[in-house]
């Protein structure tokens, strides 16, 4: 599943960036890598920007660019 397909209120874990070049490192950028745990705070009503919270700070991601972005669902916060 990708984060665009992400549920409101849920945790989730990256498991995969897709894309190449200087867009997968712009997104590496603002610290959603493999392996980190993430929660879906809310999408705006047109769906997008999507608003997460990811290592202890909030942020925006166009639809777009969390369409490349393969998450897996978890059940704990930690």
């Amino acid at each position: 599943m990708t984060l665009r397909e992400a549920k409101v209120g849920s945790y989730y874990v990256v498991k995969k960036i897709e894309g190449k070049g200087p867009l997968k490192r712009r997104i590496m950028d603002m610290g959603i890598t493999k392996g980190t745990k993430l929660y879906v705070r809310k999408v705006a009503p047109l769906g997008d920007p999507v608003q997460i919270n990811i290592r202890n700070y909030e942020l925006s991601i166009r639809r777009d660019d969390a369409n490349m972005i393969i998450v897996e669902e978890t059940v704990d916060n930690d």
